[in-house]
């Protein structure tokens, strides 16, 4: 996927989980942070950050961030980025793919996506991973019960016939495994484990990240 117009700047501060505070060529901005995540070990002052113009005139800040830089690292911390790039990588991840439909109502929750296939239904739960540490990739960063959910469903799918996976987009390439947070939310790792023994395909994917763009590189191992 492709942002448009890009920005360089300096993060300073997050007054709250919604707007950061950036130097601009000197100018501070107020922008939009698209991820609630607490994303503590990213957004630290002096950090260099990468931020997208909005196009909508009624919006209260003229700016979202985007991508940050952790060290030698470039990370895409836009949440609604994994979604996006998913549906552009659906077809290699899902060859028998025939139609795809997102926010689909399964159960008592809305998945990410079902894909059709001449052999069934395909349910996906998309999750963006922005947390790393020393090459190994963690989800999530803060607890979940949302995501809980969202695993029971997919043991249920598969429990009706359905094929089910979980797909863990890591927004950084150089991420060389994935595991679940386990000291985070220690719930969500035993209902990855669940699943992974119910059926369900546990994949973790890390992407080329530029700081204008995200794209799936490859799949690394998922440790449960």
């Amino acid at each position: 996927m492709q942002y448009e117009t890009m920005k360089k700047g300096i993060f300073l501060e997050r007054p709250n989980r919604f707007i950061a505070h950036v130097d601009v060529e000197g100018r501070q901005v107020i922008c939009h942070v698209k991820n609630t995540g607490r994303c503590r070990e990213l957004l630290v002052p002096g950090a260099e950050v990468w931020l997208e113009r909005g196009t909508n005139p009624k919006r209260k800040t003229d700016y979202d961030l985007i991508t940050v830089r952790k060290g030698e690292k470039l990370i895409n911390m836009d949440a609604q980025a994994p979604n996006k790039v998913f549906a552009e990588w659906a077809g290699e991840f899902e060859p028998a793919l025939t139609q795809m439909h997102s926010e689909y109502t399964y159960g008592k929750s809305r998945l990410d996506f079902c894909l059709q296939t001449a052999e069934g239904l395909h349910m996906v739960e998309v999750k963006g991973v922005t947390l790393e540490q020393d090459g190994h990739a963690c989800f999530p960063d803060a607890p979940t019960e949302r995501g809980v959910k969202h695993i029971h469903e997919l043991i249920r799918a598969v429990e009706e016939g359905h094929r089910a996976s979980i797909v863990f987009i890591i927004q950084m390439e150089e991420a060389v495994d994935f595991a679940p947070n386990d000291v985070t939310h220690p719930a969500f790792g035993d209902a990855l484990r669940q699943a992974a023994a119910a059926g369900v395909e546990i994949v973790a994917v890390n992407c080329h990240v530029k700081p204008n763009s995200l794209t799936v590189f490859r799949r690394v191992p998922v440790l449960l």
